[in-house]
């Protein structure tokens, strides 16, 4: 009798297997390290989405999907990343949606392209992940080359910095962005007085601080991610260096008022979040935070709408094509016009998002507050 019993369960469990087809998205960013709460962020995005999916009973070609979540943690760390992404390339994952970081992004990238699979970052900005020419590379923010020009533009037409200091964590992310920024500042004529560089799980800036303080800059720009950002700015305040901190969406978080022991005051810290919602999406935004928060028990960070439209993106692009299998949904993906949480997305033919937003913030009682939503 046991024996009946167990064999008609492996047949009706067959029998569902048979009849439902399991599509796994990976996903990698940093669960653990300095910037797990960016990694967090984005996983919980992703996890949203299929959530969405499942709920909805999203089908490919008239199928019942199973959607399912396959995630890993890079902890912010190249060969990681790289030990991550070959594990999701061996088990075969229909697309990935990170990494995180530039510095994790594009070693992983590579992985991906001789896989064949589908690789969609909604946070890695460094304009080289794009220029590697692989068909599987995607990204939904606008990459350094937006944001550091725009930036730039801001810092000396609004803010009029006329003396700028800048410091890079040495990572693709931190010298991206930095490199961007000046190439944006000698746009408006304006030269660097002082330029450092430290590393990013340093915690000691008395020395490069010191240097900068004898430049007499009227700002500090920083590339790099909060978890430095965020004690770098309490040790300017220790030193007298009271000037104005700006930098990219690695420091774009509410965590900047706790990382710098509350030390930021209101209107010093001035960010750019890669992406954004213009005015026809504020409430379309609004009601995914809304939606996240009750899901979570907490506030978006940054990364988490991008990653919640780049998983969908993905399920739209297997749609259209009829099938998960990379081949053939990459065409579509790679042609596909999507209305996201964060806007509209297509990719131009490098896999960089077209007409890709810029949000510039400041902190105001340690809460980050928006100034402007720009192309």
């Amino acid at each position: 009798m046991k024996k009946t019993v167990f064999a008609l369960a492996t047949l009706s469990a067959a029998g569902l297997a048979m009849g439902q087809e399991v599509v796994r998205i990976g996903h990698v960013a940093a669960m653990t390290g300095p910037v797990a709460h960016f990694g967090k962020d984005s996983e919980n995005g992703v996890r949203m989405a299929i959530e969405a999916l499942n709920a909805r009973g999203a089908t490919i070609a008239g199928r019942t999907v199973k959607w399912v979540l396959a995630p890993e943690d890079d902890a912010g760390e190249p060969k990681q990343a790289t030990a991550a992404a070959q594990k999701l390339a061996d088990a075969k994952v229909n697309g990935v949606i990170g990494h995180e970081t530039s510095g994790t992004t594009i070693p992983a990238s590579k992985i991906y392209y001789d896989a064949g699979i589908p690789q969609i970052t909604a946070s890695s900005t460094n304009p080289a992940y794009t220029k590697q020419g692989f068909n599987t590379t995607f990204r939904v923010v606008a990459n350094d080359i937006q944001l550091g020009q725009a930036l730039g533009r801001y810092a000396v037409k609004t803010m009029g910095a006329k003396r700028v200091a800048v410091i890079d964590d040495r990572t693709a992310y931190g010298q991206g962005l930095v490199s961007e920024f000046v190439n944006g500042l000698r746009q408006q004529k304006v030269n660097v007085v002082a330029k450092e560089f430290t590393n990013d799980k340093a915690t000691d800036f008395s020395a490069i601080l010191t240097r900068i303080r004898a430049s007499n800059p009227d700002l500090v720009f920083f590339g790099g991610m909060n978890a430095v950002a965020g004690p770098m700015l309490r040790q300017m305040k220790q030193l007298g260096l009271n000037v104005k901190m700006m930098g990219g969406d690695g420091i774009c978080s509410d965590e900047m008022h706790k990382l710098s022991g509350g030390t930021m005051a209101d209107g010093q810290v001035v960010c750019a979040e890669a992406g954004g919602v213009e005015a026809s999406g504020k409430a379309g935004m609004d009601n995914f935070r809304a939606a996240y928060r009750k899901r979570f028990g907490i506030d978006v960070q940054i990364i988490a709408p991008y990653s919640y439209d780049a998983t969908l993106l993905l399920a739209e692009a297997m749609n259209k094509a009829g099938s998960a299998a990379p081949a053939k949904y990459l065409p579509e993906l790679a042609k596909i016009r999507y209305k996201g949480v964060t806007g509209n997305i297509a990719f131009d033919p490098r896999g960089d998002i077209r007409d890709g937003t810029i949000t510039l913030y400041t902190f105001k009682g340690g809460h980050r507050t928006q100034i402007a939503v720009t192309k």
